[in-house]
């Protein structure tokens, strides 16, 4: 499974190794619209709770970015929807070719989880 649910956080695991993706993450007011799904090779739901409103992201290579993704003003239960296409590519260029760029992309969104 590419998406894991943790408390506090989610992981996401890539197609391949040694490569950058396109992330575009978006917080919502409420549920957005699932979109168009047949562009996504993979979705996937989780929970996810922040008790900043704030967001870091982590790699395993290059440790906590530097700037956090805003969700809110305060901390809270929020429900996340990851979509992503290009895993399979992504894989087989990183295995075959070396260094892959912008070949994998996900879209992360974010909205408040109804209580």
């Amino acid at each position: 499974m590419f998406l894991n649910p943790h408390v506090r956080r989610f992981d996401l695991f890539s197609g391949g190794h040694t490569h950058t993706a396109s992330v575009t993450v978006k917080a919502w007011d409420a549920a957005p619209p699932l979109g168009d799904t047949e562009r996504w090779e993979e979705q996937g739901e989780v929970d996810f709770e922040s008790t900043t409103g704030e967001l870091a992201v982590w790699t395993l290579t290059l440790g906590r970015a530097k700037d956090v993704i805003t969700l809110g003003e305060t901390g809270g239960l929020w429900r996340v929807r990851v979509s992503c296409t290009g895993r399979a590519e992504v894989e087989r260029i990183t295995r075959t070719e070396g260094v892959a760029y912008g070949v994998e992309r996900y879209l992360v969104e974010f909205w408040p989880r109804a209580a």
